[in-house]
């Protein structure tokens, strides 16, 4: 079952032989060695001396040893570090440095061969064929199905053709290739995992009106992105050098690991990020609006390394310290993990988990150029930074760390001007002074956020990349990119990715889809009592709650929320299912959540 190609494929320098492909190696050994001649010739005498002189046994000897290579260690980490042969150490790819490229680097980067093959004959046990495979210097890096609506296919038969057709134990497609995409005319999906029919894709799209797809392309198809701006030479070498990565396993980081490709929307806020910081320095802030099921911890962690090597068009570095806000250990980690994969030298990232002393040390420290530090620790942060004023930061503000107890709740109180005590008590001194409660929920890390640099005020060595699902008006303000329209200065997000576009994508529920009212609820308890299931107890006690009318209403209520969610709820998605709960206004929410706590301890 194959589709029609569906337009150019910009990559590289040529269109691949596919008679050149080794189905059984897993490599196109024309390419590699045309690169390896172009870009190392002496190394590989060397070698070729090792071997006895012989070229034709070499290049298959050489062809062996990185074969197994590639099957012990992975595409990824050998197309980065290269291949030891005999004592001599062969690369298989060049990446421009993230600054400086000089001459010679140019020169061996230009070289890199980068090619499409159409048709490719990957399995040697069949006479089967791949519609697309891209190879860097010969090691085919990405697999793709491509259909065309004009043939009554879509990228739905291309994703069912990976499940159902494509051997997931194939080395091309199991061993080499990082990444398969399944692409039509109108979208496309990818997944770094082939399992059979457990694969699961992952949408690749830009959105379009704030949801799932893509927008209309008047110069092609909508898919046009993917072989125009992805799959482009440049952005194509740099995602494989400096996006993609291995999450760390049990055992370290083996290549068994799950291999991390961007998705689309992350890619193109950190690029954006990027660019923007390059050409315009510090002292900007940036909103990132991206919803729960978006990938912040990546998003973040691609970001904090990018701009800690960042350096604008004089090659003067934009930031000497990139300071990540969390609280989060799962961030932590994937900091740690991510940026071990890029960086050579131990201490570029730094948790600070100790004193104040420690985070002082890391800020006026070479070092450390990420530091990762706790929301308790932000005033300190903001008043060492303005003690270094030579010195420029960039500060990523992650909201998903909130924490309602302990020091977080204390510093809340304080930015608030809460008087501390019971919940209760705060309640009713906020809602006597009529202050933001009412209109807005308090969130520890936005409104400590908000009280730092609203009080400051922006700062020209400093810049604020706050990341946030639902951003408060001020957060908005201050974070936000200004937009003159015509009914006035609006604030925006310099990029968004929707809760519209996680759930038309999948990777959040709709958790108001299917949500039932209390009076609903309480109508489909109390069947009529000619039906079997009908249970006179269960009704009554349903009627006596909802028409309760005193002062413990809201609790019977939460009594009613809870034993729902544990008996008809908890036990969905894996037993990790979540539950809203929808109210008249934020106080009423607010309410709720004092009468829901007694669940909770």
């Amino acid at each position: 079952m194959h589709g029609g190609y569906v337009g150019p494929v910009k990559v590289g320098n040529a269109q691949g032989d596919p008679r050149d492909f080794d189905a059984v190696r897993g490599l196109d050994t024309a390419e590699l060695f045309a690169f390896i001649g172009a870009t190392q010739a002496d190394v590989w005498e060397q070698l070729v001396i090792r071997y006895g002189g012989d070229r034709d046994a070499a290049q298959a000897k050489f062809a062996d040893r990185l074969a197994k290579v590639l099957d012990d260690r992975g595409t990824i980490e050998v197309l980065r570090n290269g291949v030891q042969d005999h004592g001599v150490t062969i690369r298989v790819a060049y990446f421009a440095p993230a600054h400086g490229l000089n001459p010679d680097t140019a020169v061996r980067y230009e070289a890199n061969r980068l090619t499409v093959t159409r048709q490719l004959p990957y399995d040697p046990k069949s006479n089967k064929t791949l519609d697309l495979c891209l190879f860097v210097n010969g090691l085919p890096v990405a697999t793709a199905e491509l259909k065309t609506h004009l043939t009554g296919q879509t990228a739905q038969d291309a994703m069912k053709q990976y499940r159902s057709d494509r051997d997931p134990k194939n080395t091309t497609l199991s061993r080499r290739a990082v990444v398969h995409f399944a692409v039509d005319t109108e979208v496309a999906w990818m997944t770094t995992r082939l399992d059979g029919s457990n694969t699961r894709f992952l949408s690749f799209n830009q959105g379009r009106d704030n949801g799932a797809g893509n927008p209309a392309n008047p110069d092609g198809f909508r898919t046009s992105y993917l072989w125009e701006r992805v799959w482009q030479r440049d952005a194509w070498m740099d995602i494989l050098g400096r996006f993609m990565h291995v999450e760390p396993t049990d055992k370290g980081m083996a290549h068994t690991g799950a291999v991390i490709f961007p998705r689309y929307h992350q890619w193109d806020a950190v690029l954006k990020m990027e660019a923007h910081a390059r050409e315009h320095g510090a002292g900007h802030n940036y909103l990132v609006q991206h919803s729960a099921g978006s990938g912040k911890s990546n998003t973040i962690a691609w970001l904090a390394h990018r701009l800690s090597n960042l350096h604008d068009a004089g090659d003067t570095k934009v930031f000497n310290k990139v300071i990540v806000i969390t609280d989060r250990v799962v961030l932590d980690r994937q900091l740690q993990a991510t940026i071990a994969q890029f960086e050579k030298v131990s201490g570029v990232v730094q948790k600070i988990d100790e004193s104040s002393q420690q985070l002082a040390d890391a800020l006026e420290g070479e070092q450390a150029r990420i530091i990762i530090t706790t929301i308790q620790k932000f005033p300190y942060v903001m008043e060492k930074i303005s003690e270094l004023p030579d010195r420029r930061y960039a500060v990523i503000a992650d909201e998903a760390h909130s924490s309602q107890s302990g020091e977080t709740a204390k510093d809340l109180k304080k930015v608030l001007g809460v008087t501390q005590g019971d919940p209760v008590a705060a309640l009713a001194a906020a809602e006597a002074r009529e202050i933001s409660l009412v209109d807005e929920v308090p969130d520890p890390v936005e409104d400590k956020l908000i009280a730092e640099v609203g009080a400051r005020g922006r700062q020209a060595n400093l810049s604020f990349f706050a990341f946030t699902a639902t951003p408060k008006a001020k957060t908005l303000e201050l974070f936000g990119t200004r937009t003159d329209t015509p009914d006035g200065l609006k604030f925006r997000a310099f990029h968004l990715y929707s809760m519209r576009q996680a759930i038309e994508e999948g990777y959040i529920h709709d958790v108001l889809a299917n949500y039932t009212t209390y009076q609903t609820y309480w109508n489909i308890e109390k069947t009529v009592e000619g039906d079997p299931e009908y249970d006179p107890g269960k009704a009554k006690a349903s009627i006596a709650k909802y028409v309760s009318l005193h002062e413990h209403n809201l609790s019977q209520k939460a009594d009613i929320i809870i034993n729902h969610f544990r008996a008809n709820v908890a036990k969905e998605v894996g037993g990790k299912a979540k539950a809203m709960v929808v109210t008249a206004s934020r106080l009423h929410a607010l309410r709720y959540g004092l009468a829901l706590r007694r669940y909770c301890d």
